[in-house]
């Protein structure tokens, strides 16, 4: 049984994520004590109740300590098994994160599923809908995994109940692990503002500050249209589309910020990734490490990337890996970018 110290690094929920998701891609079982350590709320909270719940369901796994609160988990999986499955948070807790704890499974289990989650699907401290479908999900289909996400309704905190619908194929092809060493040219960019439910000024107050900081046209502006009875929320977003990668970027708004450090909040993102050369932003090259992994560890052979930040996010997640699969990973930082080069190792026992 692998042992992980959920304290170690961040110390957050991402260790608990991703030794799930490669318990059940491996077949071995793991033990997980201090979840969430250092959060101000340690343990599992309904996010993660489910996520847990969720790899249960997939992989017919046998589990203790499964309640909320707890901080310490044993899960022992069983085969992973394609089909139709629908997830609830029972809160603004993310759905997101459910999909990012047992996609990789899923795909895994060679077949075709298909995913109802319901839940928060644009939260601050996790990976937003819009950003799963134009950053991440691209990448995914370029390894040969056949991912198809939908958006039914947006959930916000703290109402929740948003729902995704996410289908999976993974029957068609092996994963191919490719290098991604620059994001290539820009061919577009553009900013939204998601506020279900609040006055129109909102929006407009928030786009206006954001082109005004970065010099961009009205027609780079943009309002999508939600439905009418939706919680209310506030969600601005920049989408930067380059040749090889799509980046997407949000700033969250709340009861006592005002537009204008909601817009600067966003600004000060797009202009960090823009000062970089690496072609993935911080958050976008956390996702991508685990199914590079497992692509590079199936494939035999090596595969790169370069990304403007390697967060310690990042370096957790990078421990949590290597735990599991047989893999080593070499990083180096230069003036505008770390470059990260994943291999095949010996083994793990």
């Amino acid at each position: 049984m692998i042992e992980i110290d959920g304290s170690a690094g961040e110390g957050g929920g991402q260790i608990l994520r991703t030794s799930l998701a490669l318990s059940i891609c491996t077949g071995r079982a793991v033990r997980i004590d201090g979840i969430r350590a250092r959060r101000p709320k340690p343990g599992l909270m309904r996010q993660h109740l489910t996520c847990v719940r969720a790899a249960v369901v997939v992989s017919s796994a046998k589990v203790r300590g499964d309640e909320l609160g707890s901080r310490s988990l044993i899960f022992e999986p069983g085969q992973a098994r394609p089909g139709e499955y629908e997830f609830d948070v029972g809160s603004a807790g993310s759905c997101t994160l459910v999909l990012q704890t047992i996609l990789p499974a899923l795909v895994v289990a060679r077949g075709f599923s298909r995913l109802t989650l319901r839940g928060g699907t644009h939260n601050p401290m996790a990976p937003p809908y819009h950003f799963l479908e134009r950053s991440f999900a691209p990448l995914l289909r370029r390894l040969g995994v056949g991912i198809e996400l939908k958006l039914r309704r947006h959930g916000f905190y703290p109402a929740g109940g948003g729902e995704v619908i996410g289908s999976i194929n993974s029957s068609a092809t092996d994963w191919t692990p490719f290098d991604l060493p620059a994001r290539g040219g820009l061919r577009e960019e553009y900013a939204e503002c998601l506020a279900p439910a609040l006055p129109g000024a909102v929006p407009t107050r928030e786009l206006t500050a954001l082109a005004t900081a970065l010099g961009w046209s009205d027609d780079k502006l943009r309002t999508p249209t939600v439905r009418q009875n939706e919680a209310a929320g506030n969600a601005l977003m920049a989408t930067l589309v380059y040749d090889h990668v799509s980046e997407v970027f949000t700033s969250f708004g709340e009861r006592g910020v005002s537009s204008g450090q909601v817009a600067n909040a966003l600004v000060a993102q797009v202009k960090a990734f823009r000062a970089s050369e690496g072609a993935l932003g911080p958050h976008l090259a956390d996702q991508w490490l685990l199914p590079l992994a497992l692509a590079v560890v199936g494939a035999a052979r090596s595969a790169s990337f370069t990304c403007s930040e390697l967060t310690e996010h990042s370096k957790t997640n990078m421990d949590v890996i290597q735990k599991f699969l047989p893999i080593r990973f070499l990083a180096q930082e230069s003036d505008k970018h770390w470059s990260l080069t994943m291999s095949p190792a010996a083994p793990v026992r």
